[in-house]
């Protein structure tokens, strides 16, 4: 999801509760907040000596212990004027892709994409998956991108 569709969806959703699934049945505390807003870029070269460029935004999410038994999570409106208020500092780049960046003591912090939005009448329920890694030199490695997930770039030595 790109971070200009994010904004979008809060727009369209004023004044719901936001929650952030991040596992199977693990939601981030209702005593999160927005703390940081990032506009990150990617300068990478991979194994078989390809660069690569590209830009991402996060959204660094963090629970503030000193509100541990909090049950009213964060609305719409109040992501969107934290937005609002980084966009004037810093523009956001709104044509990258949106992830959020979470952890706590019982998940190890990730930076995690959005796979779907679940929208009712009073909540929105943004469901986040982990990506896992992957060779990006399948070509010069001769890894069948089936396997990719078992097998690992570096064990060619042709591509190391």
């Amino acid at each position: 999801m790109k971070t200009i569709e994010w904004i979008s969806v809060l727009e369209q959703n004023p004044d719901k509760a936001l929650l952030f699934k991040y596992a199977p049945n693990k939601f981030v505390g209702a005593n999160y907040h927005l703390t940081e807003v990032k506009n990150v870029q990617f300068d990478t070269t991979d194994c078989g000596g390809k660069t690569n460029f590209w830009e991402e935004t996060h959204f660094q999410l963090w629970e503030n212990p000193k509100e541990k038994g909090k049950t009213k999570f964060m609305t719409t409106n109040k992501i969107l004027s934290i937005l609002k208020r980084v966009d004037r500092i810093k523009p956001l780049k709104q044509e990258t892709a949106l992830k959020i960046e979470y952890g706590n003591d019982h998940f190890s912090t990730s930076v995690m994409p959005i796979e779907n939005i679940k929208i009712s009448h009073d909540q929105i329920v943004v469901h986040l998956f982990a990506e896992a890694t992957r060779c990006k030199a399948n070509d010069q490695c001769g890894i069948d991108e089936q396997i990719e997930e078992v097998a690992t770039c570096c064990s060619d030595i042709n591509c190391c």
